[in-house]
């Protein structure tokens, strides 16, 4: 035992991680030992990759590393300072520029993670006489970045617009800004955010609209523009939120908007103040990356194409893939809706023992009673590939009970 393990000012860390034990959701991190692709080594096993954000395969396409390497070379490997000191580099800028014109705005700004977007914008632009209407089920980061803001927190019911017209309502003669913020894509259910309506709702009550397009940039709109292009509600949208980390293979969060949002945030959002900017290889990857979204569509239908298959599969096989309050999932985002959170967890391990990597998730991530394994499907899986996972799940489900025996 090391001298830090016994110390007892931290004995309550190994009471709780022996209470997560108990009841079976305590988990180790897998080792991926490769690239990340649809099939892959964790922990030196073999395994279809049903887990990873890796939506269009782009992790490890050659046009990327081939991009890093060139301006590694060119620039070398670190910026050496944060953005408003000494570290914003030409390619930094030619990233927020492809960006702004690939979404449709007039600007925006990069940072370090999806994350420190969410939560660097959000505690940035609103302060304690505010007010934020954020939707029970958005991602950790906005509740993060409306607690840092100190703004006053209303939550509605999951894509409710009934009941954010209410909450709207009961402050609008609050002094104050109002903020309606959604998720595009809620990452546990795979559901859409009804951005259409709450931006028409943000608009009749003079409220900012922010949505958060981590999960549907590179999968939702033209070319993988995300929600508010699947919506057409360019222009009616003030704050957009996405990520550099999933469909677009590489690292780090973007807010789009408005010159004077952005020039803001370069002023105001500590996540952009007080981080060093990104080494320009991962810059000039999501450069090539956008190049190929634009030039490759094909990528997002065979995305689709294997949504649709897999899920259909799993509904013809008996399983509940439904979300919180959905029939179903509407993207590829693939919730298997186990219960019991030490059977998600029981069922992801056995999965990972029979060559399918499938993540459990149980509470506090998602409600009691409603612990899954969550599935996310590539454009570049195989419909091979597919079956024998398919198959993999059901023998496995039907053996631990979780599916009825024929």
């Amino acid at each position: 035992m090391s001298p830090a393990a016994s110390r007892p000012q931290l004995a309550y860390l190994t009471a709780a991680l022996d209470e997560l034990r108990a009841k079976g959701t305590h988990f180790n991190l897998r080792v991926l030992e490769g690239p990340q692709q649809p099939v892959c080594r964790y922990d030196g096993r073999e395994v279809i990759n049903l887990a990873s954000n890796n939506y269009l395969g782009l992790a490890d396409d050659p046009r990327l590393v081939e991009a890093a390497i060139a301006a590694t070379r060119k620039y070398g490997v670190g910026s050496g300072a944060v953005r408003t000191i000494a570290g914003t580099m030409r390619i930094h800028m030619e990233l927020e520029e492809k960006i702004a014109r690939f979404k449709n705005a007039e600007a925006s700004v990069v940072f370090q993670s999806g994350f420190a977007a969410n939560a660097g914008t959000v505690s940035a632009i609103l302060g304690k006489d505010d007010f934020i209407l954020s939707d029970e089920l958005n991602h950790a980061s906005i509740i993060d970045g409306a607690r840092l803001s100190r703004a006053k927190i209303k939550v509605f019911r999951h894509k409710d617009i009934a009941h954010c017209e209410e909450l709207l309502q009961e402050v609008a003669a609050e002094p104050g800004r109002k903020l309606v913020i959604t998720d595009g894509v809620f990452s546990m259910d795979g559901d859409i955010g009804p951005v259409d309506k709450l931006a028409a709702l943000a608009e009749n009550y003079g409220a900012i609209m922010m949505v958060d397009d981590a999960h549907a940039s590179g999968v939702l709109g033209r070319n993988g523009r995300g929600s508010v292009d699947h919506f057409g509600m360019h222009g009616r949208v003030d704050v957009q939120v996405g990520t550099l980390s999933k469909a677009i293979g590489a690292l780090g969060g973007y807010v789009c908007g408005s010159r004077d949002l952005i020039d803001y945030l370069y002023h105001r959002a500590r996540p952009f103040l007080f981080s060093t900017s990104h080494p320009p290889s991962v810059a000039a990857t999501c450069i090539a990356a956008f190049d190929i979204l634009e030039q490759e569509p094909e990528r997002i239908d065979r995305l689709w194409s294997n949504t649709r298959y897999f899920q259909g599969e799993l509904h013809r096989a008996g399983f509940n893939i439904g979300g919180v309050t959905t029939p179903a999932t509407e993207t590829p985002i693939t919730p298997v809706i186990v219960g019991e959170g030490r059977a998600a967890m029981d069922f992801s391990r056995a999965l990972f023992d029979e060559g399918v990597m499938a993540t459990g998730i149980a509470f506090p991530t998602v409600p009691e009673g409603k612990a899954r394994i969550r599935l996310i499907l590539t454009s570049e899986h195989t419909r091979a590939q597919l079956d024998q996972a398919l198959e993999t799940l059901e023998r496995v489900a039907k053996k631990m009970g979780i599916l009825k025996q024929e």
